[in-house]
């Protein structure tokens, strides 16, 4: 999904001899042998350039752009989608000048990426890391709304009319109202965000808004993306399936409704 110059779809189409097969690249992008992505391009369910793709059809990674199911697709080679439960106290950045430990130190350090979107220092949790920069930008985009799930240990136990307000939106301290959010209480002290926005320390800021400052702050999904197995401080690579659903999740999201969640 790294970003392209636009083409013109069939009118660009690639001279005898020059780029790769089509489903040479969808294989080496995880989508199957050659044989079923031969399958996925004679079904219509693949596009280039926004075109419809024939058998045969040859592609220039680094020029071409190519989407299945509408869902545009990495084709350039080593890409890599790591999914990584970052510890506390580990900065979302690719250096820190004060020598503090980044997301960076406990992923490989070849191909090089960088996070999508941040986690503030102290916060624990998912973070995605990727050296696809279109994707990057699609998932971390405000516009997209991808949701975010988060459990808060806080200050207190929140009442009903903390609940309330966190789920129509607060004024956070600069005097900007935060969306509708989906709140739960599961334990007493213990609350359930869902939010799609990603402002600075923004769960961090409507529970202070509250009254409720946070203890412990822990990011437990993002966009249809969980994991319960994986330790912190530990990572592992993203599915091919996993990461067209995210990129699905991105493609399609709208404004989160306010309510509870279960």
């Amino acid at each position: 999904m790294t970003a392209r110059p636009a083409t013109g779809g069939d009118a660009a189409r690639v001279p005898d001899g020059e780029g790769e097969r089509l489903q040479k690249v969808l294989a080496r992008a995880g989508f199957g042998s050659r044989r079923v992505c031969e399958e996925l391009v004679a079904a219509g369910r693949v596009r280039v350039n926004g075109q419809p793709a024939a058998l045969g059809r040859r592609v220039v990674a680094t020029r071409d752009r190519v989407a299945v199911d509408g869902v545009e697709v990495g084709i350039l080679p080593d890409l890599v989608y790591y999914l990584l439960n970052k510890p506390a106290q580990v900065m979302s950045t690719a250096r820190d000048p004060e020598g503090r430990a980044t997301v960076l130190d406990y992923v490989p350090d070849e191909p090089r990426v960088f996070p999508v979107g941040r986690l503030d220092f102290l916060t624990e949790g998912l973070l995605v890391l990727t050296n696809d920069g279109a994707f990057a930008q699609l998932l971390a985009h405000p516009r997209h709304g991808v949701e975010k799930e988060y459990l808060a240990e806080v200050e207190g136990d929140p009442g009903p009319a903390a609940l309330r307000a966190l789920r129509e939106g607060v004024v956070l301290d600069d005097g900007v109202r935060s969306a509708p959010a989906r709140v739960a209480r599961p334990a007493p002290g213990v609350l359930r965000i869902v939010i799609h926005e990603g402002r600075y320390r923004q769960v961090r800021r409507m529970c202070e808004a509250v009254g409720h400052p946070v203890r412990r702050l822990v990011r437990t999904r993002i966009g249809p993306l969980v994991d319960t197995r994986l330790r912190p401080g530990t990572w592992r690579r993203l599915s091919t399936a996993e990461v067209r659903a995210l990129a699905q999740a991105a493609s399609r999201r709208g404004p989160v409704p306010g309510g509870q969640v279960h």
